[in-house]
């Protein structure tokens, strides 16, 4: 469960950071922007991870003996690329708009949704509860998102970069946990 916790704040952080980018646009931060932020990238961080884990099972008696090594390697890849896409947040952060309408908002939701995608897959392979595993992911992200607009307005930029190195790293720390258990290094 907390494996799971774990993951879903860190696949949050992209929409988090995103969230945050949005705040920054707006005079005002409303309920209602906040709400519409939430309801998409958290209903896209379900979805995702969800088509991931039922690709996986797909594929699941092909890959069980390396099952671990795509785990790994996909966290690795994620959470190096989430820390990769901190350090470029600035030119994203001058294209954002205050607009919420879903000609804005749904580019967005699934670019912060493809690696939770990737996630899905490596979840899959883990044999975790599926209902429980992409509602938390939801949740959470739309939480995040929602405190991302009045984060963005009250405090600006500050938090962006932190919030996304912070969910790399744990992903990362997924994988290589996952991989020594599977090797026989740790047991859990």
């Amino acid at each position: 469960m907390i494996q799971i916790l774990l993951i879903s704040i860190s696949v949050a952080m992209d929409a988090f950071a995103v969230s945050i980018g949005k705040g920054l646009t707006v005079k005002k931060a409303r309920f209602v922007d906040a709400l519409k932020c939430g309801l998409w990238f958290g209903g896209f961080q379900a979805l995702f991870p969800l088509l991931g884990i039922f690709a996986a099972s797909a594929l699941a008696s092909y890959v069980t003996a390396i099952d671990h090594w795509i785990i790994f390697g996909l966290l690795l890849i994620i959470g190096g690329n989430m820390i990769r896409e901190a350090f470029d947040e600035d030119e994203e952060n001058e294209k954002e708009t205050p607009e919420f309408d879903w000609k804005h908002m749904l580019p967005l939701a699934v670019a912060c949704s493809i690696d939770a995608f990737a996630v899905g897959v490596s979840l899959g392979l883990m044999k975790l509860n599926i209902a429980f595993t992409v509602t938390a992911m939801g949740v959470v992200t739309a939480l995040f998102s929602m405190a991302g607009i009045y984060i963005g307005r009250a405090f600006g930029a500050r938090w962006q970069k932190p919030a996304q190195i912070a969910g790399g790293l744990v992903l990362i720390a997924i994988g290589v946990k996952v991989l020594l258990e599977h090797l026989g290094f740790i047991a859990w």
